[in-house]
């Protein structure tokens, strides 16, 4: 589904990202951790063609994300509240994006009625523009929006991270479903390893730009990881 060749990336002669090879298979769920500066944001943002590499490439579905549009229309992203049209309310913005997959208001309305739990009455009728919400409550926000769009890739940059306890775990849940029933194909970054352990199929541990670990998730993974941090510690 994604592969990267040979991808680095160079800032006034740091290399920030270098990864020879990475292949992510249609239907996976990867976990991206790292302490800051590991290059997590940096490679998730060339993957979505919003950092040009020095050299090497990122192919989806075969085609190079820089010399093409067609990746665009199959994938999701949800990085920061940066990424959102801060001066609608949610329900315009809801709508302006159901509207690039052909969605009417009606249709848009049925599929937000999915998340109630996960808006918590905290998101729709509120009267309030997305600048005005709390950071957490944009993360459900971008989520959402990326989950309309019914997308084969999903790329969340720490969406555990401003989100209570109770919102993290209907987040899991949407995951664990999304991958179950649609066989999206998810990339999750986070400094959170329980919830990247639990809901990610495969852990890609990257340390100064590079991926020095890529470890099936099971019972130890978690362990294995602490381990790791707490030595870098």
């Amino acid at each position: 589904m994604i592969e990267i060749k040979n991808l680095k990336k160079i800032y006034n002669g740091v290399t920030v990202v270098n990864v020879p090879g990475l292949v992510i298979n249609k239907g996976e769920t990867i976990g991206l951790v790292g302490n800051n500066g590991a290059g997590k944001t940096t490679l998730f943002r060339m993957i979505l063609d919003l950092i040009r590499a020095d050299s090497g490439e990122v192919l989806s579905k075969g085609v190079n994300v820089a010399e093409s549009e067609e990746w665009k229309r199959y994938t999701a992203s949800y990085l920061d509240e940066g990424f959102l049209i801060d001066y609608l309310t949610p329900e315009e913005y809801f709508y302006f994006i159901g509207s690039f997959s052909d969605l009417s208001k009606a249709h848009t309305d049925a599929e937000l009625s999915r998340y109630t739990d996960f808006f918590n009455g905290e998101i729709l009728q509120r009267n309030k523009y997305i600048r005005d919400l709390s950071k957490g409550n944009q993360c459900k926000v971008g989520v959402v929006s990326c989950l309309l769009q019914n997308p084969e890739v999903l790329m969340l940059d720490e969406p555990f991270a401003n989100i209570d306890p109770s919102t993290q775990i209907r987040l899991k849940n949407m995951l664990k479903q999304l991958n179950a029933e649609r066989h999206t194909t998810t990339i999750v970054s986070s400094h959170d390893l329980s919830h990247v352990t639990d809901v990610c199929q495969r852990i890609l541990l990257m340390e100064k730009g590079k991926i020095i670990k890529d470890i099936r998730t099971d019972s130890n993974t978690r362990d294995e990881l602490e381990e790791y941090f707490s030595v870098m510690q």
